[in-house]
């Protein structure tokens, strides 16, 4: 991801929206994240996943399995203190 000022980000817009159609641009102000500029067809295919609901019914047999068959990997236990009880 390309990483701007938003004062940089004005003074070369044509060259950053040429930017976004390749990758994300982050646009920057005060040396935080403020915002970013994607593609139109990117936005477009984030909206779509967007909606995409799944229900039980949607899953395979073999699907049910492979998530109940899987576990965490090792390195997930270092939050292991954040669950209850």
């Amino acid at each position: 991801m390309l990483k701007v000022s938003a004062t940089e980000f004005e003074r070369n817009l044509a060259c950053y929206q040429a930017e976004a159609q390749t990758q994300p641009v982050l646009i920057t102000g005060h040396g935080h994240a403020a915002s970013v500029l994607i593609s139109a067809e990117e936005y477009r295919r984030l909206r779509r996943r967007d909606r995409q609901v799944m229900g039980l019914s949607d899953f395979t047999q073999a699907d049910i399995a492979a998530v109940d068959a899987s576990r965490p990997p090792d390195s997930s236990r270092a939050y292991d203190d954040e669950l209850p009880g």
